[in-house]
């Protein structure tokens, strides 16, 4: 095989190879964003119930919850390296910085989201108390690791 066929198909796959890596981040992105979104519903539907906006029902409220506490471990993997910037992220640089601090306050998250899951049954009260600790858990990982829209 001649050196110059070599070359230019060890240039075609390196290209391939960056076009893949961005294809891959703007999907890292968007799951990211999905998940936050998806988080931002359970939140706004536990919060009217919480309120009195709404009718607490108990189904709803824990099914809040798991959806937030069930997305987690995927959402976590949804930050690999060069995927710091572009499609509008709001994730902050320090999430590559200190991932394992990240990945705790996730933890710390899914745990809060689970009690607050299980308390749903236990009434509006008790599911109140609990929704706190998940309220707790998100604005300290924003306040953290998420570029602030101006």
């Amino acid at each position: 095989m001649k050196k110059s066929n070599v070359l230019a198909g060890l240039s075609l796959l390196a290209g391939v190879a960056v076009f893949a890596a961005g294809v891959s981040a703007q999907d890292a992105i968007a799951n990211r964003k999905a998940y936050m979104k998806a988080v931002g519903g359970a939140a706004k539907a536990s919060g009217e119930m919480i309120k009195g906006e709404k009718p607490y029902d108990a189904k709803v409220a824990a099914e809040a919850m798991t959806k937030i506490s069930a997305g987690w471990a995927d959402f976590a993997k949804a930050f690999p390296k060069g995927t710091e910037t572009g499609g509008e992220t709001t994730a902050a640089p320090k999430i590559w910085e200190n991932f394992k601090d990240f990945g705790e306050k996730g933890d710390l998250l899914v745990k809060a989201a689970e009690k607050a899951a299980a308390e749903a049954a236990n009434g509006p009260d008790a599911f109140k108390a609990a929704f706190g600790e998940v309220g707790k858990n998100c604005k300290g990982c924003h306040d953290d690791y998420r570029i602030q829209k101006k």
